[in-house]
């Protein structure tokens, strides 16, 4: 099986040792780079698999760097672990926004950090398994394999986490999922959001969704369900 590789984005040099350290005795060919503006010049060379990015770097920082990934057809996909010291609310709120498909906060566990990763990439393996499985309930197809939505016809622009969440709950329509249920469906164990990010998601997802933003129902005490 083919190594994978992963880019790691820290600005501290401790730090960057001890994960590329880690990532490369658990078997990934890993690189290291300091700014957001090595990381593209990384990218052009090679898209990895995985990147594990600190949000605060020198000159543009994780969150811009983030963005500018997100809206390059190359790596609009690709598997993203932010790595921060940045722990409130609203900060997890704005990597889950951005696409981040995971979030580790300093001080971590390396061991911890590789199972996250893992994680990542395990459910990226499933979701390619699953890329010719076109979905379509009432007004709305879903094409996983291009992380495509249309309702009407029209596309509808995503972030990865509001994907990921419809995906989940039209796969099921009638069944009520916990907001628990739905982090682990889409981000996987442990994964550190509160149930108020997840009401801030599924609102999001609501406003992009227009008029049939009912689809998506809240059962009061229980979670959400796509209704049949």
């Amino acid at each position: 099986m083919a190594r994978k590789n992963i880019l790691v984005v820290e600005d501290e040099e401790d730090i960057l040792e001890l994960v590329t350290y880690n990532l490369t005795r658990e078997g990934y060919h890993a690189e290291g780079v300091l700014s957001a503006e090595e990381a593209l010049a990384a990218l052009k060379r090679n898209v990895p698999d995985l990147i594990v990015l600190d949000l605060m770097l020198p000159g543009a920082d994780g969150l811009e760097l983030c963005r500018r990934l997100r809206s390059d057809p190359r790596t609009e996909h690709l598997p993203l672990v932010m790595l921060t010291a940045k722990a409130e609310d609203t900060d997890i709120v704005t990597g889950l926004e951005l696409g981040a498909d995971d979030y580790v906060t300093k001080p971590f566990s390396p061991k911890v950090l590789l199972a996250r990763i893992r994680a990542v990439l395990r459910r990226k393996a499933r979701q390619q398994d699953d890329e010719k499985s076109t979905l379509q309930v009432r007004n709305i197809v879903i094409h996983p394999g291009r992380h495509e939505v249309l309702v009407d016809g029209e596309k509808v622009v995503l972030t990865s986490t509001e994907f990921g969440i419809l995906h989940f709950l039209v796969r099921r329509p009638g069944w009520v999922f916990t907001r628990k249920q739905i982090v682990e469906a889409v981000h996987g164990m442990n994964y550190p959001v509160t149930d108020r990010a997840v009401d801030f998601q599924i609102s999001a997802l609501r406003k992009k969704l227009g008029p049939s933003a009912d689809y998506i129902e809240t059962v009061r005490g229980v979670g959400y369900r796509f209704k049949e």
